[in-house]
């Protein structure tokens, strides 16, 4: 049975509802207050900036950073290192959907697969990764190989771990109700598990991007030849402050953007749960 408020109404539909008796500002309020407190910060900054109280040989300021920006976008610096980095990105943090949602769906079914590996998945989750990305680059070269496969490693685990969390977190009840219906062990894990899961397997995505973020940018600083990552670190070796602010704020709202989408999915996935999982 879907969840219903007091009028009768399921949740989502009343929080629908709700939201649409509420005018436009009401119903964005975090994105104004967001967005207001960026901006005092950034006029801040500026005249901070302007007045000479910050020293340009170890930062810079916003409008300085804007006309950077803008000559790196216009000369393709920006953007052939964007492209780069953001490949590398993809293809990992594919690779790492395409292995972690699987793989821990099957740890999370089968009990004895679970203890099998367990024990591996927890030491990697625990070692600090930072300290393996030389060896990766011994194995991987400096090339892109082995910023697919830092990418990879970490954002696959936590996937990896959000999985078996949803699959082990079904609700004892909806199973126990599915075999008292004589439902196989596939229609079981496709009408129950999988959806049951998809919260927890969203949750996963969304710290993925940050850890996959980072992964691909450490990667470029300790070895690399183009991407953000490098243009940090070179600008960080000559004091191009403005051109290393550049590069962050480039990750930041890609990581921003990214992160924002997976949240909408997920709010998607949370409001069709319990209409259709059996949510309490």
């Amino acid at each position: 049975m879907s969840t219903l408020s007091s009028t009768g109404q399921s949740l989502p539909q009343a929080e629908r509802a709700t939201r649409r008796g509420k005018s436009f500002v009401q119903r964005h309020e975090g994105l104004w207050i967001g967005s207001a407190s960026i901006t005092v910060l950034l006029v801040v900054w500026e005249v901070a900036w302007q007045a000479g109280m910050i020293s340009p040989l170890f930062f810079s300021g916003p409008s300085a950073v804007s006309v950077k920006f803008v000559e790196l976008l216009g000369n393709g610096k920006l953007l052939s290192a964007l492209a780069y980095t953001g490949s590398n990105f993809i293809v990992g943090f594919t690779l790492a959907i395409a292995v972690g949602v699987p793989f821990g769906i099957l740890l999370g079914w089968y009990r004895r697969l679970f203890y099998m590996f367990d024990p591996l998945v927890t030491a990697l989750y625990a070692t600090p990764r930072i300290a393996l990305y030389p060896l990766f680059i011994i194995w991987f070269g400096i090339g892109s190989a082995s910023k697919v496969f830092i990418v990879f490693l970490s954002a696959v685990l936590p996937v990896l771990v959000n999985t078996v969390a949803g699959v082990r977190n079904i609700d004892p009840d909806l199973l126990k109700a599915a075999r008292a219906y004589c439902a196989t062990d596939r229609q079981i894990f496709v009408t129950v598990a999988l959806p049951s899961s998809v919260p927890f397997i969203l949750t996963g995505v969304r710290q993925a991007i940050a850890h996959g973020l980072i992964g691909v940018v450490i990667a470029e600083l300790f070895a690399g030849s183009e991407g953000i990552g490098f243009m940090i670190s070179y600008a960080g070796q000559i004091y191009a402050t403005d051109e290393l602010l550049v590069g962050v704020l480039c990750v930041t709202a890609a990581g921003m953007v990214l992160t924002a989408l997976a949240e909408r999915v997920q709010r998607h996935f949370q409001r069709w749960r319990p209409a259709h999982v059996g949510g309490r």
